[in-house]
């Protein structure tokens, strides 16, 4: 699955050891605009988790994501990881048209024409 959105928050790094050896997490909670401001937290593990930690508040950026859930004591988790990262160029803010002829500040050629022409 991928989404688009701002960064909204990154969370300090959560750094443990398992019997596989040393594991890096970065959590960021992203902003979508198109979702009524819908708030989604990823999580970024490994070499992902350095390139998360770079992320700035207010940042557009592509996300790809597999959304997973497990059961642990009768309860459901559901976590999305993140295995892909682009950073978009901010979209630049449409300036007022330049190319448009100014308004016209003279009366009309019509009302130089009597008002008593009526037919009646």
């Amino acid at each position: 699955m991928e989404f688009r959105g701002l960064v909204y928050k990154v969370l300090p790094v959560v750094k443990g050891q398992s019997a596989r050896g040393e594991w890096v997490k970065q959590e960021v909670i992203f902003e979508m605009p198109d979702e009524m401001n819908r708030k989604l937290c990823v999580g970024f593990w490994g070499d992902k988790a350095t390139e998360a930690a770079a992320l700035k508040p207010g940042e557009q950026v592509e996300v790809s994501i597999n959304i997973e859930s497990r059961e642990y004591n009768g309860r459901w988790y559901t976590e999305a990881r993140a295995w892909k990262l682009t950073r978009k160029a901010p979209e630049p803010v449409a300036a007022p048209a330049a190319d448009l002829p100014p308004m016209a500040t003279e009366e009309p050629a019509y009302s130089s024409m009597p008002i008593d022409d009526m037919p009646f």
